[in-house]
């Protein structure tokens, strides 16, 4: 189950970076991706800067704001 939990998490994470960030969906494939990749960069951000939570909504915040710092990332380097 904590596999599919985390995939579901993964999949609305990166959504919700996409259209915070872009304005756009990306599909659910790359939704996917930036969300668990997000899902890294968010905890391990979190846990860098002290903050520690539990629950599916902490997973999902971390998630998102790690989607949004990847979507950003991207972002600069597509630029150059």
């Amino acid at each position: 189950m904590g596999l599919i939990l985390s995939i579901v998490i993964g999949i609305l994470a990166g959504y919700l970076g996409s259209i915070i960030f872009k304005g756009s969906g990306l599909g659910l494939i790359w939704n996917l991706i930036v969300g668990l990749i997000g899902g890294v960069i968010g905890g391990a951000l979190f846990e860098f800067l002290g903050f520690h939570g539990q629950g599916i909504i902490w997973q999902l915040i971390a998630a998102t704001v790690g989607a949004i710092i990847l979507l950003w990332i991207v972002s600069l380097l597509r630029r150059k």
